[in-house]
């Protein structure tokens, strides 16, 4: 009987989120409170930590929890890596990306398209750019590949950004450099005439 109150528990939270906050809080509280280690629901509540609350310590927690309950249940790996880069734990990001590639079922061009919002984040946009195309490849749905093309366009804006700063600065250390010459060729010939 527990578990299948932990169940109407759980689908009650599930239907309730995200439009009524209280009434999936409520419910998942129970649901923890009949299984503290149930992966949907620490999941769900730490979705509602980082989403809705901005809490993003605590949901961390929640995800840790969850995938040491099961580690193997790939609907969490998204969710808790898209957390991580706009935590700006990028190295924690990116070892949970290359554990996530192992696990049999998880979305694999869910996980390329955080590989390249990792990139993109660390300003490394060429190889943004090619993992963000091999996750269009890997796409399933239309809805999908219209969002990464959308994550592509904006990555080569902001590549296109870099390279144009690149050029500038690159420009201003041979102008320095050529007036450094020119002064140093100035200075010898009057110190020679001196």
């Amino acid at each position: 009987m527990e578990n299948n109150l932990h169940n109407i528990h759980l689908f009650r939270a599930i239907e309730a989120y995200p439009w009524e906050l209280e009434k999936a809080v409520e419910a998942l509280n129970y649901a923890l409170s009949y299984d503290p280690e149930n992966v949907k629901a620490l999941h769900l509540m730490a979705k509602v930590h980082y989403e809705q609350l901005g809490d993003n310590e605590t949901a961390k927690l929640y995800f840790e929890k969850a995938l040491a309950s099961n580690f193997e249940t790939p609907d969490i790996y998204p969710d808790y890596i898209r957390l991580l880069i706009n935590n700006e734990d990028f190295n924690e990001a990116q070892k949970l990306i290359d554990f996530a590639k192992t696990i049999k079922g998880v979305g694999k061009a869910g996980i390329a398209l955080a590989q390249g919002q990792l990139y993109e984040s660390i300003a490394k946009y060429e190889d943004a750019e090619k993992v963000l195309k091999e996750a269009k490849q890997l796409a399933l749905n239309d809805d999908f590949i219209s969002f990464v093309d959308t994550v592509l366009s904006r990555v080569k804006k902001k590549r296109k950004v870099q390279a144009n700063e690149n050029r500038i600065i690159e420009n201003q250390a041979k102008k320095e450099a050529e007036a450094e010459t020119k002064n140093s060729w100035f200075q010898n010939r009057l110190n020679n005439l001196l």
